[in-house]
């Protein structure tokens, strides 16, 4: 994809080029005007949009809690074992001592409830408990940005699909499936892909049966299996990426 970017914007500098050296010089002051009228010629919303992490304007619990969830797919995706957890029990075994025991349960509020949730327990395939996270809100609130960013922060390819779009059952359930069991192969790096989902309340009931089957699909076929058929008929089955939805009615 990057390849056909660069591709296209030499097409048209060249194009632009020629069709200027065509048409005759009016004037010497016409020609800074016309290339601050290309440079701002970009909508403001992609010009400014965030790139980072950091650059995130949204609501920071929110964007922490996706993140945190995000990062639960790390041993299943990467084989990264997580290890901050056994500091993190340490810390809270010692806390500090000029605070009381009101303060510290006080503390204990939104974030760490929240992050005690997603930290429950890890299944069998070492996939978290909720397998799909969904943002809603009004338009313009920042929910595909903040998919985005996220998904690119954590380490992953963002493969966004319009549920509205794909009507029919079956070919949600194709684009579901090759976007959750297949890597990004057209950049150098090689990324696992992260689903995102906009627009999921526009999607016909049909196909939100579809991606309920995909979220609560068994390791049936892989148990009767052995070898590396079981693997095969495991990863064909089982939802072994993140799915992110967007909507604006919840």
């Amino acid at each position: 994809r990057r390849q056909v970017l660069e591709a296209s914007q030499q097409l048209t500098e060249i194009i632009n080029s020629e069709t200027s050296a065509e048409s005759q010089e009016p004037s010497e002051e016409a020609e800074p005007a016309d290339e601050e009228d290309s440079a701002l010629h970009c909508l403001w919303v992609d010009k400014f949009t965030p790139r980072c992490y950091m650059e995130l304007l949204s609501d920071d619990y929110t964007n922490r809690c996706l993140l945190k969830w995000l990062k639960l797919w790390d041993s299943l995706v990467f084989g990264k074992e997580r290890s901050a957890k056994k500091a993190k029990q340490g810390a809270e075994a010692h806390p500090p001592f000029n605070q009381p025991k009101e303060q510290q349960n006080k503390r204990k509020t939104k974030v760490q409830l929240t992050e005690e949730i997603l930290e429950a327990e890890l299944d069998q395939h070492k996939r978290p408990k909720y397998k799909v996270a969904l943002l809603c809100g009004p338009p313009g609130l920042g929910k595909t940005t903040l998919a985005h960013v996220i998904a690119r922060h954590a380490g992953y390819n963002a493969v966004e699909m319009n549920a509205s779009d794909d009507r029919s059952p079956e070919v949600f359930k194709t684009r579901i499936e090759a976007a959750t069991q297949m890597k990004s192969v057209l950049g150098a790096n090689e990324k696992p892909n992260c689903l995102i989902i906009d627009e999921i309340d526009g999607a016909p009931a049909a196909s939100i049966n579809v991606l309920l089957n995909i979220i609560n699909r068994k390791d049936v076929e892989g148990e009767a299996g052995a070898g590396t058929g079981r693997r095969r008929r495991r990863e064909g089955g089982l939802l072994l990426r993140p799915i992110i939805c967007i909507c604006n009615d919840q």
